[in-house]
């Protein structure tokens, strides 16, 4: 199977799984809080233990024994100018969460270089807050010859501010790993402007419209290059060339890109706070990635890069395969709805799926590596809402939210507890108390270990409540093991309703044509 989906650490994933020069093109949008204030990003934080993004939602570097080790392994394994280019950096920005951005930045570009064809191509996705930084970095891994364009990706959006001018802008670092890169630009040429095509007004013999050009041929009495008079057509037709107007593919399209950002209201938008729009990912991939190439991005996010490459696999001219890799659950849980919603796509059906549990050893393995990743994982099998986060403290008893529809055909919701260590009968009572403060229904209590005797009594002794509409009873509160849900059992829960926003399913394309008007 060519397409492939990992959970996990990047580095890790292309250490591991990416063969040298295998991929055509990469595309990565790393995480970082462009909002912050940008003092506050040289700050240092004594005692930080964090090394990547938190949470799907928060963008955090920390300097600290993850980054430490990553720089001494640059220092290692660099190239002469990568080892002077992060020394100087060190030294300059000093041991801070910019220092950490940058470090973890390079280790993982060295890879990707690694990993991409002779031909290939790679867009770093970069808020002006450190693009200065990136573009120093890119320069010395995939060297100053190899930079083709910074990209300016246009939009509008709501921001006002009396302080500055307001930031409309991202930016796209493009670089190629040699000059023989791969680049069609006729695929993303723009239409003539009403002017440009006003100049050809001359019809041939079939009605045809051209404008008379001269030859360029040296010595030539012709000064004009374009648009010279007829009558040199008629004494020296060597001397002149006829451009048709129906033989034109457009105007390249210059490096600022005027693309609309994803609206509050637009069908596209899945509530991922960083999503891009497929429009952009679609045109970096038609002008730099062959119609059967192999597209790379290590931060996926909500996956937009790979809905752009099904989207194009749509034109039967297409047959993308493609790489997502993203260290949060979250990410993850959404970019497989999101196939699924758009494409029909099913995980180890349509694409491999890596990195999530398949049984209960390996959900051991990623509680003990990452309980917030595991808790994340546990509730997306029951369809909750994760409402808990570390960065916010106390949960309240409450990891997670499953919507439903009770009785009288409103919403509402039962309260999901998840549990990766030890359990005992108290903690039973302790929910049952969560349930009758937060005044709902249902509670749901997931562990990795076995209940015992006296828990499973405890939850029986809190009775059922009558569902009138399917003229059934459900147990108001409910234990369910890891194991069941692997094995796939699910909660018995009324009508239940999906807390996120299904993405619209998307029409297969027929012809390049329909992909390009649809930009």
């Amino acid at each position: 199977m060519d397409k492939s989906l990992y959970f996990g650490d990047n580095l890790k994933i292309l250490r591991q799984y990416i063969k040298d020069e295998s991929i055509d093109l990469i595309y990565l949008d790393p995480p970082f809080n462009s909002k912050a204030d940008y003092n506050l990003l040289f700050q240092e934080k004594n005692g930080a233990d964090s090394f990547a993004q938190i949470t799907a939602f928060e963008d955090t570097w920390s300097w600290g024994e993850e980054a430490e080790i990553a720089y001494e392994e640059i220092i290692r394994i660099g190239d002469t100018d990568i080892v002077k280019m992060i020394s100087s950096f060190k030294e300059f920005i000093k041991q801070n969460d910019m220092m950490a951005y940058l470090t973890m930045m390079t280790i993982r570009l060295i890879e990707l270089k690694r990993v991409l064809k002779p031909s290939g191509n790679i867009y770093l996705h970069c808020d002006p807050t450190a693009s200065h930084y990136l573009k120093v970095i890119m320069d010395s891994i995939f060297g100053a010859k190899n930079f083709r364009n910074e990209i300016i990706w246009c939009y509008q959006s709501r921001e006002n501010t009396k302080k500055r001018w307001n930031r409309k802008h991202d930016v796209i670092l493009f670089y190629s790993k040699s000059k023989d890169s791969y680049f069609d630009y006729t695929k993303v040429v723009e239409d003539l402007s009403e002017n440009t095509i006003k100049k050809y007004r001359l019809k041939d013999e079939n009605g045809r419209l051209y404008r008379l050009c001269g030859r360029g041929i040296q010595n030539s009495p012709i000064k004009s290059a374009k648009d010279v008079a007829q009558e040199w057509e008629d004494k020296h037709p060597e001397l002149t060339v006829r451009v048709y107007l129906d033989e034109r593919e457009g105007v390249t399209s210059p490096d600022w890109w005027n693309i609309p950002i994803i609206n509050q209201n637009a069908q596209e938008r899945l509530g991922y706070p960083t999503q891009k729009p497929r429009a952009l990912l679609e045109k970096i991939i038609l002008a730099s990635c062959p119609k059967d190439g192999v597209v790379l991005d290590p931060f996926c996010g909500c996956g937009t890069t790979i809905s752009a490459c099904e989207y194009l696999n749509g034109n039967e001219d297409y047959s993308l395969k493609w790489i997502g890799v993203d260290i949060t659950h979250l990410a993850i849980d959404l970019i497989k709805k999101r196939l699924d919603d758009e494409y029909n796509m099913k995980p180890n059906r349509d694409y491999f799926l890596y990195g999530e549990p398949l049984d209960l050893e390996s959900a051991k393995s990623l509680a003990k590596q990452d309980r917030y990743q595991f808790q994340w994982w546990a509730l997306s099998l029951v369809d909750a809402k994760p409402v808990s986060d570390k960065k916010k403290g106390a949960d309240k008893g409450i990891d997670g939210i499953i919507f439903y529809f009770d009785k009288s055909d409103k919403v509402s919701k039962a309260i999901v507890q998840v549990k990766s260590g030890k359990v005992k009968p108290g903690d039973i009572r302790d929910l049952k108390g969560v349930i009758g403060r937060e005044g709902v229904e249902f509670g749901v209590f997931i562990t990795l270990e076995t209940p015992t005797k006296a828990m499973i009594e405890e939850a029986v002794s809190e009775g059922f409540f009558k569902y009138e509409l399917y003229k059934n009873r459900f147990p108001k509160l409910q234990i369910i093991t890891i194991k069941d849900l692997l094995d796939g059992k699910k909660p018995e829960i009324p009508l239940k309703m999906d807390y996120r926003k299904n993405a619209d399913f998307v029409k297969k394309k027929e012809t390049t044509e329909d992909l390009l008007q649809s930009d």
